[in-house]
């Protein structure tokens, strides 16, 4: 299976908004590459958490509930990062729309510059005529808190072409996770979709244990930072 060179991405994948490879100084790089696309994290991430409304947490793949998540939408905390708590992860979304062709499987691969700090990506094959925004799994190895920023990149796309289109495309199937708008979380079929409540800004973050490196980290990058609120003690612990 051929890899699709820059041209040929710029032809036959479908990604918007589209993005040259430049440099761009003081940003992670994204945009186009020789033999690749390297997209961008969106500004809404669920942070997992080991605490929820009903007890003690156990993630099941099966009945994964969205309270096991802290909500963050940077465009509205006004800041341009968030904070991964140590040994944990967070879900997010990428800025661009991709339509994958029929005769094309595309392989998530991590960025440099985050691997090289314990940041591992994760995101399963984008299959034959997928379409929409990507889920991502962003994990902090380290143990220590790890900043993401957000519109910059995060993840490089590989794109295969096949010898033969497939029979059975991912429209053909109905796939669960076609034409999804956004971050999305696991689903089964035949199993109700987990709910998503109101997205939670950085000043409801819990103010003890590991949230508070959250809320604390990201204040100490601005002058003035937003006032505290008394909330509950909440202990922060892809598919495509």
């Amino acid at each position: 299976m051929p890899v699709l060179s820059d041209t040929q991405i710029r032809e036959l994948v479908h990604i918007d908004p589209f993005a040259s490879n430049e440099k761009r100084p003081g940003a992670v790089s994204f945009g186009v590459s020789s033999y690749g696309y390297d997209v961008r994290v969106g500004t809404r991430f669920k942070i997992f958490t080991n605490a929820t409304s009903g007890g003690t947490a156990v993630v099941d793949p099966k009945n994964f509930t969205n309270d096991l998540f802290l909500t963050i939408d940077t465009a509205e905390t006004g800041r341009d990062h968030i904070i991964i708590p140590p040994n944990s992860f967070a879900l997010a979304e990428t800025v661009e729309t991709i339509h994958v062709p029929r005769d094309v499987l595309a392989i998530c691969v991590g960025k440099s510059t985050y691997a090289r700090c314990g940041i591992i990506v994760n995101v399963t094959p984008l299959e034959p005529e997928w379409r929409g925004k990507v889920t991502i799994e962003i994990s902090n190895t380290t143990p220590l808190p790890a900043k993401i920023y957000a519109n910059e990149g995060i993840a490089q796309m590989v794109f295969l072409k096949a010898d033969r289109v497939c029979a059975t495309s991912y429209a053909d199937k109905r796939g669960k996770y076609q034409d999804q708008a956004g971050l999305t979380l696991p689903m089964v079929d035949g199993v109700p979709a987990p709910v998503d409540h109101a997205t939670l800004n950085m000043r409801s973050i819990p103010t003890r244990t590991s949230s508070d490196t959250i809320a604390r980290e990201s204040s100490n990058a601005h002058a003035s930072p937003p006032p505290t609120q008394s909330q509950p003690h909440l202990s922060p612990v892809g598919t495509h």
